[in-house]
């Protein structure tokens, strides 16, 4: 076994890990694939076989090509929230793979990765390094071109976001799957009564249906998605009658699932996916929904684990 191949193999050891990093940090699985595999290259052209803690060398170099990421995204005005939901991570109901549990650890669902798309990349930065993965701001300061009491003030104003704007979702998921059945069988009867009782008084509900997208902008209402497009809804009789509409005009059928290690649904019409629908329920309500029903992107999942 020759140099390169001894520091190919203490990598592999740390790819999940640099994923889930770098998943929080973009909320796209493929661009995460993408900050991971820079991340090799830059090791293996530095050759550093001899640092000791590598993983947390490799955690600060993933950190700063996502920040760069993130930073070319918003100079371009690209893919933001306003735009498009953070990409699902969709498993079985009866549970994720490691991989998969390495994605999702720690209660990362789409409502909180929606919340992570608000805050500049500095500040998603310093949260998801410092907050999720406990690496000291003296190691971050570097990354943002700050001191260290800068990069904590940083993270302490994505903290307050995420705690004032991200709920908290129910940890028991029998209790999440009997919401979510609830809310299935009153939509498929055209129960609103039934619909606005499992829903949060402010319950969101987002839709992202691609192609025309950025034409229909986050202020789009939601009934123009029969073209397409990304659009929000806020109130349980607002998302209540949505729900009965999209039932009675795009009748599909429910497969249960995990989104994001949440209750779930993956939907298909006459066979194909539809959407992926994912619940966030909080206190036995559901409080946001968010649903992808863009077909690319549906097409990039492997959903054939949900649906057979």
């Amino acid at each position: 076994m020759n140099d390169n191949d001894f520091l190919a193999g203490r990598f592999e050891k740390h790819r999940g890990h640099l994923k889930a990093v770098a998943y929080r940090m973009l909320g796209s699985l493929s661009e995460a694939d993408d900050a991971v595999q820079e991340a090799w290259l830059r090791l293996s052209r530095a050759g550093a076989g001899d640092v000791e803690n590598l993983g947390g060398w490799l955690t600060t170099v993933v950190g700063r090509v996502c920040l760069d990421m993130l930073r070319t995204r918003t100079s371009r005005r690209e893919e933001s929230l306003e735009s498009r939901l953070p990409d699902p991570v969709v498993s079985p109901p009866d549970g994720l793979d490691p991989e998969q549990a390495a994605l999702v650890a720690d209660s990362v669902g789409l409502a909180l990765l929606v919340v992570l798309e608000s805050l500049s990349p500095a500040e998603r930065l310093a949260f998801v390094l410092h907050d999720m993965f406990a690496v000291p701001f003296e190691e971050i300061a570097p990354l943002v071109g700050r001191s260290p009491a800068a990069a904590r003030q940083l993270a302490s104003r994505a903290r307050r976001r995420v705690r004032g704007s991200a709920p908290v979702p129910d940890p028991d998921m029998g209790r999440q799957r009997e919401v979510v059945e609830a809310f299935v069988a009153a939509a498929h009867r055209g129960d609103l009564t039934a619909l606005v009782a499992v829903l949060d008084p402010d319950v969101v509900l987002r839709v992202d249906a691609g192609a025309l997208a950025e034409a229909a902008g986050p202020r789009a209402k939601v009934g123009a998605l029969a073209q397409g497009g990304y659009a929000e809804l806020r109130g349980a009789e607002q998302v209540a009658g949505q729900a009965v509409t999209f039932r009675r005009h795009s009748p599909s059928s429910a497969h249960p699932a995990l989104v994001n290690g949440q209750a779930g649904l993956v939907n298909t019409i006459d066979g194909r996916p539809s959407a992926v629908m994912s619940f966030t329920i909080e206190n036995g309500r559901i409080v946001g929904i968010d649903i992808l029903a863009d077909p690319e992107r549906l097409a990039a999942l492997d959903l054939s684990v949900t649906i057979g």
